[in-house]
């Protein structure tokens, strides 16, 4: 008995379901539509379709052929986002660079990556130019110029321009590799995370289902689009489902409210140090956020304490906590807005398409409710492997289940709660405490603006709890307040989850995602 086909290329064709033909069939339903705006520029789908036809026939033309990397190393723009379209429709392997990443960092990741082409922002063209000898570079372009040699490609001027606007007559089945996805190196270099094009397209749809998207929003992408839940979870999504989508560079606050105040934006997506920064600000209570339907939050642990300011300062808004990581591209569960009550602390469950299990890391045993383990996923939008990494992709899938490296536990009902990355998680006197627990403490008290929890090495302890904290404006560090922050701590800790030291700062470190860095508090401090 036959028990798989093989299809004939016509059948192929009209069947795939690729990131380019997404972007198209937008095109046809939301035709005049805006689709993305960014400064001055306004771009309705159909517009962004030709214009993202345009680009993808130019890189082909220029020598650049179907499985090339390409690099993007730029801060957010339409023209970045339309290189990325681009690249799914010419066949090519899109590579999204930290636009804070320079010298040795910018070139492993180039050359890691083999990237055969590489466009840039003008500011950082001289960091690109440093590390060029030391990568396979074949070419390297603009994604916007002002000032465009006539044999130079620019992603913006090539898509203003008069050009060939026909869709590429490329071969491009939906499980071909379309991204590269580096993590974030916590504690070595770099991995590329290798996702197709059925990969996002099957976690878009599960997005536009749990994050309640519609055609009727009106997003702010303010995060980075290198970073994977900005791009993959909302901007890509919002393209699919016809809403509009409003870049901006950074997530500057008093340009936050002002976008948010103006445009009457309905949807917004942050970081918790993000959501900090702007609770903490001075004009937060000054602008119209009114117009705010659906909040976001996610991309690392949301102290329960802000989720319940969130709440309540942004009363009449919907909260929703996403939970991934880029290996899943990166959405796995979602808690959604009535299901927030009562579990401030959870990520929620799985989403529709991925099964997750949280199991002893060794042995791959399901841990009872509220046994600590570590989550385990299997979903069609895991990654496909880590780019020329083959060891390390086949420990990330021991057992024929992708690892997280995420600690959590499950409660009775299936809610999974997030305790820390397992390398997080602090050896103090032999005893394992979640660096969460700790931070979770220190909020509630009102001098705490943002802190984080690391281990420092010790003589005694192997490793000393030691928090980080930003106080806020009204209160100045002295060893009198260290001592109030102890007293609190050990009035909502175990003893042995007691600080053993204090450090008082101005800020914390974090990367243009914003993401807390413990890597380099550990540093500074080990």
């Amino acid at each position: 008995m036959q028990t798989s086909l093989s299809l004939p290329s016509y059948v192929q064709q009209a069947t795939r379901n690729t990131i380019g033909d997404g972007l198209t069939r937008s095109a046809l339903r939301f035709s005049d539509q805006e689709a993305v705006v960014f400064g001055n520029r306004r771009w309705t789908f159909q517009q962004l379709d030709l214009a993202v036809n345009r680009i993808a026939n130019r890189l082909l033309s220029s020598g650049l052929n179907k499985g090339d990397r390409v690099a993007a190393y730029g801060k957010n723009s339409d023209a970045y986002l339309m290189l990325w379209l681009a690249c799914a429709k010419a066949g090519m392997i899109h590579v999204p660079i930290n636009f804070a990443l320079v010298q040795d960092e910018l070139s492993y990741l180039l050359a890691q990556s083999g990237a055969k082409a590489a466009f840039v922002d003008d500011i950082l063209a001289d960091n690109l130019r440093a590390v060029e000898t030391e990568t396979a570079l074949e070419l390297v372009g603009s994604l916007r110029s002002c000032n465009v040699p006539a044999d130079h490609i620019d992603i913006l001027a090539t898509a203003q321009a008069q050009g060939d606007d026909q869709p590429p007559q490329i071969e491009i089945a939906d499980t071909d590799v379309v991204q590269i996805l580096y993590t974030s190196g916590t504690t070595s270099h770099p991995k590329g995370a290798m996702h197709t094009h059925r990969s996002f397209m099957c976690e878009y749809s599960s997005c536009i289902q749990h994050l309640d998207l519609s055609a009727a929003d009106r997003s702010l992408a303010a995060l980075p689009l290198y970073h994977s839940a900005q791009m993959h979870v909302f901007t890509m999504p919002a393209l699919m489902v016809g809403s509009v989508s409003y870049l901006m560079e950074a997530p500057v606050a008093d340009q936050v409210f002002d976008i948010i105040s103006r445009e009457k934006i309905t949807s917004f997506f942050a970081p918790p140090t993000v959501w900090i920064s702007l609770l903490r600000h001075e004009l937060f209570d000054q602008y119209d956020l009114s117009s705010l339907q659906n909040i976001y939050y996610g991309a690392s642990i949301m102290p329960e304490p802000i989720v319940a300011e969130l709440g309540q300062r942004l009363n009449g808004s919907r909260l929703y906590n996403c939970y991934g990581q880029s290996e899943i591209a990166p959405l796995a569960t979602v808690l959604g807005p009535d299901e927030h009550a009562g579990r401030l602390a959870s990520a929620g469950k799985p989403i529709m398409s991925v099964a997750t299990r949280i199991v002893d890391p060794v042995t791959l045993v399901e841990c009872a409710p509220g046994e600590r383990g570590e989550i385990v996923h299997r979903s069609p939008h895991l990654m496909v492997g880590y780019w020329n990494k083959p060891q390390e992709t086949e420990e990330a899938f021991a057992g024929g289940w992708f690892h997280s490296g995420d600690l959590a536990y499950a409660d009775e009902e299936g809610y999974i709660y997030i305790v820390d990355r397992i390398k997080d998680v602090v050896n103090t006197g032999g005893v394992l405490v979640a660096s969460r627990d700790v931070e979770e403490a220190l909020y509630l008290h009102e001098a705490v603006a943002e802190v984080a929890v690391i281990g420092t090495p010790h003589e005694k302890w192997i490793e000393a709890i030691t928090a980080v904290v930003v106080l806020k404006e009204a209160y100045d560090a002295s060893a009198e307040l260290k001592e109030a922050l102890i007293r609190h701590c050990q009035q909502h800790l175990a003893a042995f989850k007691v600080p053993k030291a204090i450090n008082f700062a101005n800020s914390l470190p974090k990367n243009t995602a914003g993401k807390l860095l413990k890597r380099a508090l550990r540093e500074q401090l080990g």
